[in-house]
C-alpha cells in the first residue's frame, strides 16, 4: 500500500542517475532529489518509505534513512523501473532491500531475539521479520532522508523536538502510519524516536502499553547500545508479555 505518490515527481531524476555502480554522496544529495530545505536541515526523496504493509503485527521505528538507506533503495528503485514494475511494487522492493541494511540489521535481529520476540511471532529467529512480507512495517521518524550540513541526522542538532520544521514533519508522517496500523506493536530505536511517541501518548493519541520503551538505537554510531539494552532487557521482556498480540 503506497501513503504517497512522490515516486512519480521524482521518477525521471532517479532514471539520470549513475548505472551499474555504487551511488555516491554526489550522486544522492543532488537539487532533483531535494524535497525541502530549512537552514542547514535538508530533506532528500528515496522511495522505500512511501510503502507501508497495512497488515504488520510489528513496527520498528527509526530515525530517519542516512546515506546507505537511500542509496540501496534508489538502485532498487532503478531496476524496479526499468523492469516495468508498479509503483507499488518499485517502492516494496526498495524498502525490502534498504530496511535497515547492513551490520545494523544483524546487531536489531540479535536484540529481538534476545528479547524472544520471535516466539510470540511463530519464528524461529527475527531474520524471519526480514524475509517475510506479511508480519513486519518498518519506517523511520522522518519518512525521507534527512541531512544536516550534507552529514546523516543523528537527531542532536538540532534537536527535533526544539526545530518546528522536523517535528512536524516526524508527527504528521507517525500519525498517518500509526493510523493505519492501529494495533501493531510499535519499536522506537533510540530516545529522540520515544520522545516523539510519548508526545501521542501523552496527547491521548496512542495507547503506552502498544510501544517497547528502551530499545536503544542498534545503529555502530550508538557505542552505548549493548549497555542500554541489557540495562532494559528485564523490562522490554514484560512488555512483550503483556502486549496483545492477537489483535
Amino acid at each position: 500500500m503506497l501513503l504517497s505518490t512522490y515516486l512519480q515527481q521524482y521518477k525521471s531524476a532517479i532514471l539520470s542517475l549513475p548505472k551499474g555502480t555504487v551511488l555516491t554522496k554526489e550522486d544522492l544529495q543532488v537539487d532533483k532529489l531535494l524535497m525541502e530545505r530549512n537552514g542547514k536541515v535538508e530533506m532528500y526523496y528515496a522511495p522505500h518509505n512511501e510503502y507501508i504493509n497495512p497488515s504488520a503485527k510489528v513496527i520498528i521505528i527509526g530515525l530517519t534513512p542516512g546515506f546507505t538507506q537511500m542509496g540501496i533503495a534508489i538502485q532498487e528503485a532503478i531496476i524496479g523501473l526499468e523492469a516495468g514494475l508498479s509503483d507499488e511494487e518499485v517502492c516494496r522492493t526498495a524498502k525490502e532491500a534498504a530496511r535497515f541494511a547492513g551490520s545494523m540489521r544483524n546487531t536489531l535481529i540479535h536484540m529481538l531475539d534476545t528479547l524472544k520476540l520471535h516466539q510470540h511471532l511463530n519464528l524461529t529467529s527475527c531474520e524471519e521479520l526480514f524475509q517475510q512480507q506479511t508480519i513486519l512495517h518498518t519506517s523511520s521518524l522522518l519518512r525521507f532522508p534527512v541531512f544536516v550540513d550534507k552529514k546523516n541526522y543523528s537527531g542532536a542538532q538540532p534537536k527535533l523536538l526544539s526545530n518546528s520544521f522536523l517535528r512536524a514533519q516526524a508527527l504528521s508522517s507517525l500519525r498517518e502510519e500509526l493510523n493505519i496500523l492501529s494495533r501493531a506493536l510499535i519499536i522506537p530505536l533510540g530516545k529522540t524516536v520515544e520522545s516523539i511517541l510519548q508526545l501521542l501518548v501523552s496527547a491521548g493519541e496512542l495507547d503506552k502499553q502498544r510501544c517497547l520503551w528502551g530499545f536503544p538505537h542498534p545503529s555502530g554510531a550508538n557505542g552505548h547500545r549493548y549497555k542500554q539494552f541489557a540495562s532494559q532487557q528485564e523490562q522490554m521482556v514484560k512488555i512483550l508479555h503483556n502486549h496483545s498480540w492477537k489483535g
